[in-house]
């Protein structure tokens, strides 16, 4: 169990929850010759009772014992999440450090003893309330189906793939560009695939266009979700060729072949800052979206002239930040917070949505089901969140201090690096479109401008030229003719 070192409150502790828990927790803590000086509960009936001694107060009397206590300790494990998001949320205004004790299930089975204290995952705390998926959308869009995920050892590939294997799909194969990442999510795979569903992985680039032709007719494939992409602004922003290239023609190259071929349905794994994107990442994404666009009306064109067609459905699904992506926020913070301090961030007064992972991959294969061909899918991010609030929680939540002028000897420091080249403010989801409901509550659907195959196909062609040539200069006009709203950071006349 951590405590902080600030030597401006004392030693004293409460416990919220006096239940049988809170008093299995008591006796331990006493054990340790710990001072716990008061109870808080919920419960009408036990406030003026006592427990060993130690009185229990209404949960509204905490304020009066903010400064005499060091932490909270939450000995609540069987409470409803909303009701516990609530509590945590009133003590956070106490800005005391607080931590919670591990679940029945865990005590219950020996993985854990009552008192191994542990900080609030910030999960716990973001966004909304998670809503289960639809088990029926799961099954339609997966079962006996042959997935192709690119990209499947990244944050969101990974996952996609570990939701896709629990819905008995007929085949699943991995297209990824990392050996480390491919071998890691195969063997992860491997260890979860307990109906023996066959898994094929394909070491390459999805930007191959021969390579993704290839797996999709030698795998019959019916499905791809095309999750492949640079996606950290400050690392395209240093390499803005290689971004360029990998995020739209891989984008191409995927679509080009998932034509060639007839699959069913194609999903873009998109981003919210493809909207009116002020970083070189978004408008490379923009122009994926551009493309699979123009794919989707060529085949509804297609289609129109000839109902035996076999069209090929193309949509992109928009989301904000994941929670515990690879690069998210929350994963450096608590990697600051493990070392020691500071924290950094950009400003202050920076915001963002944030969606569990497990959730984000949820919604993207249930928008799959929802597909009429050249959707733009948005998934409902919940409440956005201050990402200054953020560090402030995730310090709290560890059993630490925020140190400040007011509290000089607390234990992390959150220091405001200045915005990155590239950054916004706020996120967006649509550019110039309403967004519709579906049948399903956190999923919409829009329809947005875009540029036909005739129109765009030349210009990526003369893009395509310069990216081969490395002329950055080009490379970034061609990108910002492409994308009109993108406020080039590079002022290329």
């Amino acid at each position: 169990m951590k405590y902080s070192k600030n030597k401006n409150i004392n030693n004293s502790i409460a416990i919220y929850g006096a239940g049988a828990a809170g008093t299995q927790l008591l006796a331990s803590l006493k054990l340790s010759r710990l001072n716990i000086i008061a109870f808080f509960d919920d419960n009408p009936k036990l406030w003026g009772t006592k427990i060993n001694e130690v009185k229990i107060y209404p949960p509204h009397q905490i304020y009066k014992f903010k400064d005499n206590l060091k932490q909270i300790l939450l000995a609540i494990p069987s409470i409803k999440i909303s009701r516990k998001r609530t509590i945590i949320k009133i003590l956070q205004n106490l800005e005391l450090p607080i931590l919670d004790m591990p679940s029945i299930d865990e005590i219950t089975k020996g993985k854990t003893k009552i008192d191994a204290l542990r900080p609030i995952p910030i999960e716990e705390l973001l966004g909304r309330e998670v809503i289960e998926a639809q088990s029926d959308l799961m099954k339609l869009a997966i079962k006996n189906k042959t997935i192709l995920i690119t990209g499947a050892g990244g944050s969101i590939g990974s996952e996609l793939c570990r939701q896709v294997i629990q819905h008995m799909p007929k085949k699943i194969v991995l297209l990824e560009i990392s050996e480390e990442n491919l071998y890691k999510i195969n063997e992860e795979l491997l260890q979860i695939n307990i109906d023996k569903i066959e898994m094929i992985s394909v070491l390459g680039s999805s930007s191959n266009y021969k390579l993704v032709s290839k797996t999709i007719k030698d795998n019959n494939i019916d499905i791809i979700f095309h999750a492949a992409a640079y996606k950290h602004v400050p690392i395209v922003e240093l390499n803005p060729i290689e971004g360029i290239k990998n995020n739209i023609f891989s984008t191409v190259a995927v679509c080009e072949a998932s034509v060639e071929n007839h699959i069913e349905k194609l999903i873009l794994i998109s981003t919210d800052k493809s909207v009116r994107p002020t970083n070189i990442m978004g408008a490379s994404k923009r122009v994926a979206e551009l493309v699979v666009q123009a794919y989707a009306e060529k085949e509804s064109t297609k289609f129109n002239k000839n109902s035996n067609y076999k069209k090929t459905f193309f949509s992109m699904v928009r989301f904000g930040n994941v929670l515990g992506s690879s690069g998210s926020v929350v994963l450096k913070f608590k990697e600051q917070i493990k070392s020691g301090g500071p924290i950094t961030l950009t400003d202050p007064n920076i915001i963002r949505y944030f969606m569990t992972i497990k959730e984000a991959a949820q919604l993207v294969i249930q928008s799959s089901v929802l597909s009429k061909g050249g959707d733009i899918f948005l998934l409902d991010m919940g409440d956005p969140v201050k990402i200054y609030d953020l560090a402030k929680q995730m310090v709290n939540l560890s059993g630490l201090s925020i140190k400040n002028k007011n509290n000089l000897e607390g234990d992390i420091e959150i220091i405001s690096t200045g915005l990155r080249p590239g950054e916004k403010l706020y996120e967006e989801l649509l550019i110039d479109a309403e967004a519709e409901k579906t049948d399903h509550p956190l999923i919409f659907r829009a329809r947005e401008n875009f540029i036909i195959m005739d129109e765009i196909f030349p210009k990526l062609k003369n893009l395509k030229k310069n990216i081969d040539e490395r002329n950055k200069d080009q490379t970034l006009k061609i990108l910002s003719e492409l994308v009109k709203e993108w406020e080039n950071q590079n002022k290329i006349n």
